[in-house]
């Protein structure tokens, strides 16, 4: 066996993963992971697979050199049929956005988790200096009704020591879906669903939310009544944090704003962003999340806000 044809060390062997939904043009994942790459020196790339066809992406995980795979919207509950096993959080929150090989009686199977929950956690846990006084013993609040509400709520319940969890949305039958649900799997214990302004008015005021829902004007009398209840929530006589989810096309939302206006103290986005992208990492090289550079890609996020924010000028 000549020099060329010996097998090469891993680190510089081509290995690729993706990340699997629609409208993905623009998003941070695959520069967010080639700097995690590049700092271990590993021959990887994440390449965008902007599609809804599960046939296609399963074949795509079939080759060889497949190390894994981010789950975007529309793929999330879609994707959950098809794999060989899961973690706690992906069976309880019933989403998976991460994808990881497993190795079981020489083959290689496909595993799912919801790194989603772990960005939540931490963007309080890394931000909030005394959770314990500002958070613990209190009210949560969870803005939405969709996967990213279910991930929150789940985090909130398992690791921010809550009392009750307040749900304020625009369409009531998807929040009573989504209590169902969490109730089936374990965690809908105390959701409350909030639907009146006198319901917010008798209510003590949360010290952790977490909007789940795109930045838009409301228009519909049931998106005016949403944005009705939770400021006044927000006006209540205690200030809390607000972690803002949604971050594209930009982390800086009317409702951030709003929250921020009254007092209240504001996570981006992008903060979740990060510590689930770390998550991801931490599951398909199998580095731990300190050794990686932290710094490198707040700096990289930051740069892309400034960006959005000249773009938006």
């Amino acid at each position: 066996m000549n020099a060329s044809s010996e097998p090469q060390p891993e680190k510089h062997r081509k290995k690729v993963g993706y990340l699997f939904g629609k409208k993905i043009t623009h998003s941070l994942s695959p520069p967010f992971h080639q700097a995690v790459y590049d700092h271990f020196d590993l021959n990887w790339e994440q390449l965008r697979l902007d599609s809804a066809d599960i046939d296609e992406f399963l074949r795509l995980t079939k080759q060889p050199n497949f190390y894994g795979a981010a789950v975007t919207m529309p793929n999330k509950v879609a994707i959950l049929p098809y794999l060989d096993g899961m973690t706690e959080e992906c069976r309880d929150v019933g989403a998976c956005n991460t994808i990881f090989l497993k190795q079981k009686d020489g083959r290689r199977q496909l595993y799912g988790t919801n790194t989603d929950v772990i960005g939540i956690r931490d963007s309080f846990l890394r931000n909030v200096p005394h959770p314990a006084s500002s958070i613990h013993g209190r009210p949560a609040l969870v803005v939405g009704g969709g996967g990213a509400a279910r991930s929150a709520i789940y985090a909130l319940r398992k690791s921010m020591n809550v009392t009750h969890i307040y749900l304020v949305n625009r369409d009531a039958q998807e929040v009573e879906d989504m209590m169902k649900d969490c109730t089936l799997r374990g965690y809908g214990q105390d959701l409350v669903h909030i639907q009146t302004e006198e319901q917010a008015r008798l209510a003590e005021t949360p010290g952790a939310i977490v909007a789940c829902v795109p930045d838009f004007e409301p228009q519909s009398h049931e998106e005016k009544m949403a944005r009705s209840i939770l400021h006044i929530l927000l006006s209540g006589p205690m200030l809390g944090v607000m972690l803002e989810m949604c971050y594209n096309p930009t982390p800086f939302t009317k409702l951030a704003a709003l929250a921020e206006g009254l007092g209240w103290s504001i996570i981006l986005g992008t903060e979740a962003m990060i510590w689930q992208g770390l998550e991801q990492d931490k599951y398909w090289t199998g580095r731990k999340v300190e050794d990686m550079p932290i710094e490198k890609l707040q700096a990289l996020v930051d740069r892309e806000i400034q960006r959005q924010r000249l773009d938006r000028l």
